[in-house]
């Protein structure tokens, strides 16, 4: 840097390099004539620009990963003649960064100010301005106030974003509010209210939902986070059982475990959601039970999701699951005709759009295993129906979900299939997964690995193994030979035809 480029933003120094009080101070310390506030906001300024110039070149030094993990929750404090103050938030940080960097940091605020020579490291927060009008008649106060004000809200700001940073940011539609309580899902309501009203009460830590895909079970855990963090008194950290791994591993290779510990073991709730994505990750398992004891052990809340309850995830290590489920399980059962339509009212309302009563109840009698996609189907018809002005009819609904009422048409069995065309041929049942190589044997099971590949979304191993644990190429073979046969025999291929009919009505 040049001295040009520094005179602009340079402190106030004396020949000697000590960092002067600059005109206007007598030598007892009092002001003579100029705004003290201006001035130390000015100081504080310099320092920030001269601070941000550095971080630069420690990010470009050190890498993104490095710098986030150990350089980014630095903040300023006070300088005291040729000395100036780096506060870290944990001792455990401020020791590896003296270790690491001290030096460095050192070197680079010399050579952004020569008047400072020396970094001291300390565990705390940012300092606010000091105010020279505190020593005067107390006539500056009042701009002293907001000066300090404001450097407490930057620090706590900045110890909130290092805090939270492994957590994902929550949903502010997904609250208690906007979700629509049944007899499925009323019990697990009532204990998410209960957590968010009383976090860590006797008996509901950790709470444990669990359920099938998109009944509501990371809606419930929005809506606590939502609640918790209103008075912004409670601080929650919500991410998902892949996250967290990823996030692990990540400390691992930029060897700061450490703090990742750190930064989820500090917080008041923790919520993991999709827990079974853990299954056969032992470290990352191991690192989450000694999180869930720590936190318990501080009193702190846990919450936990998954598709299936804590006794039936097999893949979870012993220790692990009993703990999950020393707490508070909550299921949600899949939904009822009365719920879905509810839903259904419930969004249909809220759009504003007029939806018709026969066509909520046809979307509720077809979409009956998802919330979400049931959801996702209402939202279709409605941004169809204002993109177009036209109003929602049944007519309207079948033309413009048909993908998705396609998708949820009876699904068709492989054993259904094996039974109709033993049925057709006359054949015994048992003959479908028989080692029998007859003709007549052998060309039935062949249309039932053909039908089978046609009307199930079955892999081929797995149509395999239904006719009697054979591979996956047998069944290649019988797809390949049943269609070149249709081809070539007409009433063979009407056979075929009519065997699928039977089947798809």
């Amino acid at each position: 840097m040049t001295e040009t480029e520094n005179a602009g933003t340079d402190l106030p120094h004396d020949r000697k390099g000590t960092v002067s009080m600059g005109p206007g101070w007598n030598m007892t310390g009092e002001l003579s004539g100029y705004d003290a506030v201006a001035e130390a906001r000015s100081v504080r300024n310099v320092l920030d620009i001269h601070w941000s110039r550095i971080c630069s070149r420690l990010q470009a030094e050190v890498g993104e990963v490095e710098y986030r993990t150990w350089l980014k929750q630095i903040s300023i404090g006070p300088v005291d003649g040729d000395e100036i103050t780096l506060n870290l938030p944990t001792r455990f940080l401020r020791d590896w960064v003296r270790t690491q960097y001290g030096d460095r940091l050192s070197a680079l605020w010399n050579a952004e100010l020569p008047s400072i020579r020396r970094v001291e490291l300390q565990v705390g927060r940012a300092e606010p301005v000091a105010d020279p009008a505190e020593a005067g008649d107390g006539g500056g106060s009042a701009d002293a106030a907001p000066v300090a004000a404001v450097d407490e809200r930057v620090a706590e700001a900045r110890s909130e974003l290092s805090r939270h940073d492994l957590a994902a940011p929550l949903d502010p539609r997904f609250t208690f509010d906007t979700f629509v309580v049944g007899k499925p899902n009323e019990f697990a309501y009532a204990c998410a209210r209960r957590v968010a009203e009383r976090p860590s009460s006797p008996g509901f830590n950790p709470l444990f939902l669990y359920g099938g895909v998109g009944l509501g079970k990371t809606h419930l855990m929005h809506a606590i986070g939502s609640e918790l963090t209103r008075g912004g008194k409670v601080s929650v950290a919500y991410m998902s059982a892949e996250k967290f791994m990823y996030r692990f591993i990540a400390a691992i290779r930029s060897q700061s475990t450490m703090e990742f510990k750190e930064q989820l073991r500090s917080v008041d709730v923790l919520m993991i959601d999709d827990l079974q994505f853990l299954i056969g990750k032992d470290n990352t398992q191991e690192e989450f039970f000694h999180t869930f004891n720590a936190l318990v052990d501080a009193g702190r809340q846990i919450v936990v999701s998954a598709d299936k309850s804590p006794s039936d995830l097999s893949g979870l290590e012993d220790r692990l699951r009993t703990r999950l489920g020393c707490g508070m399980v909550a299921d949600i059962h899949a939904t009822t005709f009365e719920l879905r339509i509810s839903i259904l009212e419930s969004k249909a309302s809220a759009s504003g759009v007029a939806v018709p009563a026969k066509v909520l109840e046809f979307l509720a009698h077809k979409i009956t295993s998802n919330v979400r996609e049931l959801e996702g189907a209402l939202n279709r018809l409605i941004a169809h129906a204002n993109l177009f002005g036209r109003p929602v009819t049944l007519e309207a609904t079948q033309d413009v979900l048909h993908d998705i009422l396609k998708a949820h048409d009876r699904r068709v069995t492989i054993e259904e299939i094996q039974r109709k065309v033993a049925e057709h041929w006359n054949i015994r049942l048992t003959d479908m997964s028989s080692a029998r190589r007859a003709r007549a044997v052998a060309r039935p099971r062949q249309v039932a690995m053909y039908l089978a590949k046609q009307l199930t979304s079955r892999s081929l191993p797995e149509i395999g193994r239904k006719f009697g644990n054979r591979d996956h190429t047998t069944v290649m073979h019988a797809v390949a030979r049943v269609t070149e046969l249709m081809e070539r025999d007409t009433a063979f291929a009407e056979d075929v035809e009519l065997l699928r009919r039977m089947l798809e009505s």
